[in-house]
C-alpha cells in the first residue's frame, strides 16, 4: 500500500512539474517578445540623446527632466489601468496598451522642442501604465505564489536582454540611418523600434488566453490541477494573514505592508533608473565615442546580470525565503555602484563595477516583484500590484532628473551616483521590517 501510495505522490509530482512547464513554454517567451519591445521603446531616449541633444539643443537637465517625465504619467495611470484590465479581461488591455505605445514612441521622432519631448514622453507613460503590473499579475492567475519568483525571473529576464539585444541594436540604427530620406538617425531609432510593439498588439488578440479555465491548449486533468494549487495558494495566503485574505481595493489601501513595498520598490528604482539612462552618456564621457561600440558596452553589464538574476529568483524558490535574497542583491549593487564611479578615470575599471553594480539590482528584481501577489489577492492583488509598481517608477522620475541637474550644475555624475548607491543600500534594511511569514511562500517546490 505505502509503494503505490508512494508512486501515486510521484506521478502527481510529475504531472504538477509537467503542467507549469507547458505553461510555461507557452506563455513566458510570448511575453518576454512582448515586454521586450515596450522596455526598448521606455529607454531608447538615453541612445537617442547621444545625437538628440546637441541637434536640438537639450541641456542636461531637460534631458534628464524628460527622460523621467514618463514615469509621472505612469504613475498616474498604472493603478486605474490594471483594474480596468480585471474589467476588459488581458487579452484585450494588454493589445490596447501595446498599440498606444507604439504610436507615441514613433511620434516622438517629432519632437523639435523641450515642451514637445516633454508632453510625448508624459503621454508614453501614460500609455504604457499598467502593462508590466498587468502582465505580473496575469502571472498570478496561472502560477501559485510559491512558483512565482523562478516565473517572473524567466520573464524579468527581457529587463537585461532588451538592453543585451537593443543596445546593439539601438547604436546600429543611430550608426546606420544617418540622413537616411532627409531624418536624422535618433528620429529613425524611435520610428522603427515602435513598429513590432504595434504590430505585436493584434497577435496578443489572438494568442493569449484571459485564465485557465479559457486555455484550450490545456486539457481538464491540466486546468484541474491548476486551479487546485491556486485555491491551495489562497489557502497559504489566509495562514499567513491570520485567517483573512480580503480581496477589495479597500483592504489593500489599508494594508501597511503595500506602502513599505512601495518604498522599497522606489529607492530600488532611483538607483537602477539612474544608471540605466545615463549609462551610454557615462559611458561615451570615459572616452568610446563609435555609436555602436557604446551600445556594445551598454549591454555587457546585462549579460552579467540576466544569469545572476535568473539564478537567485530560482534559489529563492528553492530555499523558501524571500528578503535575504532581496537584501544581498541591493548591497552588492551599491558596492558596484560607489566603485564604478571612484574608477571612473578607467573605461575598463569603470565598466567592471558598473557590471557588478548591474548583478546585484537585477538579481532582486523578480524575487521582490513576487511580494505583493503572494500577499493579497483578486483586485486587492490587482491593485497592490499596481501601486507598488507605480511609486516605485516614480522613482525614475527622480533618478534621471536629479543625475542631469547635477551634472550641469558640476559637470560631472560622481555625486549623483553616489546618492543612487545610498538609496540602493536602503532596500537592505528595510525589506527585513517585512515579517517573513508574508516575505516567504507558504509552500516548497521539491525538486
Amino acid at each position: 500500500m505505502s509503494e503505490i501510495t508512494i508512486e501515486q505522490t510521484q506521478s502527481a509530482a510529475l504531472a504538477e512539474k509537467s503542467v507549469y512547464q507547458k505553461i510555461t513554454r507557452r506563455l513566458i517567451p510570448f511575453l518576454i517578445l512582448c515586454y521586450f519591445f515596450a522596455y526598448l521603446d521606455r529607454v531608447n531616449v538615453g541612445f537617442a540623446k547621444l545625437h538628440m541633444q546637441d541637434a536640438l539643443n537639450f541641456s542636461n537637465t531637460v534631458y534628464g527632466l524628460g527622460a523621467g517625465i514618463f514615469f509621472l504619467g505612469y504613475f498616474l495611470f498604472e493603478l486605474p489601468s490594471n483594474l480596468l484590465m480585471q474589467k476588459y479581461g488581458p487579452r484585450f488591455w494588454i493589445a490596447r496598451i501595446m498599440a498606444s505605445w507604439a504610436i507615441i514612441s514613433a511620434a516622438m521622432m517629432f519632437v523639435n522642442t523641450p515642451t514637445s519631448f516633454y508632453v510625448l514622453r508624459f503621454l508614453l507613460g501614460i500609455a504604457e501604465a499598467g502593462f508590466f503590473p498587468g502582465i505580473v499579475f496575469y502571472l498570478t492567475l496561472w502560477f501559485p505564489s510559491w512558483r512565482s519568483a523562478r516565473t517572473l525571473g524567466l520573464f524579468i529576464l527581457v529587463t537585461p536582454l532588451s538592453t543585451i539585444i537593443g543596445s546593439p541594436l539601438s547604436g546600429l540604427i543611430l550608426k546606420l540611418f544617418e540622413n537616411v530620406g532627409g531624418l536624422h538617425n535618433w528620429q529613425w531609432l524611435f520610428l522603427v523600434e515602435a513598429i513590432p510593439s504595434f504590430l505585436l498588439a493584434f497577435v496578443v488578440l489572438r494568442f493569449l488566453d484571459n485564465d485557465v479555465k479559457s486555455a484550450k491548449w490545456l486539457t481538464d486533468a491540466e486546468k484541474a490541477i491548476v486551479i487546485r494549487d491556486l485555491a491551495k495558494d489562497q489557502e497559504n495566503k489566509r495562514i499567513a494573514n491570520h485567517g483573512k485574505v480580503d480581496s477589495s481595493l479597500k483592504s489593500m489601501l489599508s494594508n501597511p505592508y503595500i506602502w513599505l513595498l512601495s518604498l522599497i520598490f522606489f529607492s530600488f528604482n532611483i538607483g537602477y533608473y539612474g544608471i540605466n539612462f545615463w549609462l551610454p552618456s557615462i559611458i561615451k564621457t570615459s572616452g568610446v565615442t563609435d555609436d555602436l561600440h557604446i551600445g556594445l558596452l551598454t549591454a555587457l553589464p546585462y549579460v552579467f546580470g540576466a544569469f545572476v538574476m535568473v539564478w537567485n529568483s530560482r534559489h529563492s524558490d528553492l530555499k523558501n525565503e524571500r528578503r535575504w535574497h532581496i537584501a544581498i542583491p541591493a548591497i552588492i549593487g551599491c558596492i558596484g555602484l560607489v566603485l564604478s564611479t571612484y574608477y571612473n578615470g578607467s573605461t575598463f575599471w569603470m565598466m567592471a563595477w558598473i557590471c557588478v553594480a548591474m548583478c546585484g539590482t537585477l538579481a532582486l528584481i523578480p524575487t521582490y516583484i513576487s511580494l505583493p501577489g503572494s500577499i493579497l489577492s483578486g483586485t486587492a492583488a490587482a491593485a497592490g500590484i499596481a501601486v507598488v509598481n507605480s511609486i516605485g517608477n516614480l522613482a525614475g522620475f527622480f533618478g534621471p532628473t536629479v543625475l542631469g541637474w547635477l551634472k550641469d550644475q558640476t559637470g560631472r555624475t560622481d555625486m549623483g551616483l553616489y546618492i543612487l548607491a545610498g538609496f540602493l543600500l536602503l532596500c537592505a534594511p528595510l525589506i527585513f521590517t517585512l515579517p517573513a511569514r508574508l516575505a516567504n511562500p507558504q509552500k516548497k517546490i521539491q525538486q
